[in-house]
């Protein structure tokens, strides 16, 4: 009997451990809508903080919360959106559907989007890209995410 308790508290402890998660997480708060601070602080920030936790043999898992005016920047058909006439963002679309799609490939970053602001900002859900999930609204999946664990870090 004493074995038996003794190998029931070893199982537990393994099974325990096994779903433990010492990987760090983080939520992005996106509101952004600056290119060149998008392009610093999540495209480079992410990569490089990604490759830190990698060296060190962690993953890093991240998930970004879109709304405000980060929107702009996941939207695949922008001629049909409310940024049809933003230059800049015509100039750097390509470059940054290419570093997003990586960020969500490569690094495992989801990205999330405010779908009520969407039908305020009229955008139409079939002008996204295909990596972007659409949550009830931005409020809701940050408690949900900071609920779960995942480090709070804001991008404006």
């Amino acid at each position: 009997m004493f074995y038996l308790k003794r190998i029931l508290a070893l199982f537990f402890l393994i099974v325990t451990l096994s779903f433990a998660d010492d990987n760090p997480k983080a939520v992005i708060n996106l509101t952004t809508g600056d290119v060149e601070k998008f392009k610093m602080y999540l495209l480079n920030g992410l990569v490089n903080s990604a490759e830190y936790y990698k060296n060190k043999l962690k993953e890093l898992k991240v998930v970004v919360v879109i709304h405000g005016d980060a929107y702009k920047f996941f939207i695949k058909d922008l001629q049909n959106s409310p940024y049809k006439d933003d230059k800049i963002l015509l100039q750097n679309q390509k470059e940054l559907e290419a570093r997003l799609e990586n960020l969500s490939k490569n690094y495992g970053v989801r990205f999330q989007m405010c779908a009520q602001g969407m039908k305020s900002k009229k955008i139409d859900p079939k002008t996204l890209y295909p990596f972007v999930e659409l949550i009830e609204n931005a409020f809701i999946g940050l408690v949900d995410w900071q609920n779960r664990g995942y480090a709070y870090v804001h991008i404006q």
